[in-house]
């Protein structure tokens, strides 16, 4: 169960932001500090390199 103060973000946010980093040329980083998002879920969005990484069905 996650933190009462853990921001949930859409699957289009997270692939918007997954697509900015991919195409600008900017640091994870640098992208993450304008989206005002934290590193480390931004990191984790693009190393899984997709939107809805993390919250599928629950099939393995």
């Amino acid at each position: 169960m996650g933190s009462k103060y853990t921001k949930r973000y859409s699957a289009e946010y997270r692939r918007d932001a997954i697509a900015l980093v991919r195409s600008s040329g900017r640091t994870v980083t640098e992208v993450a500090r304008e989206l005002g998002v934290s590193l480390e879920s931004l990191r984790d969005w693009v190393r899984c390199g997709q939107a809805d990484c993390g919250e599928g069905t629950g099939a393995s």
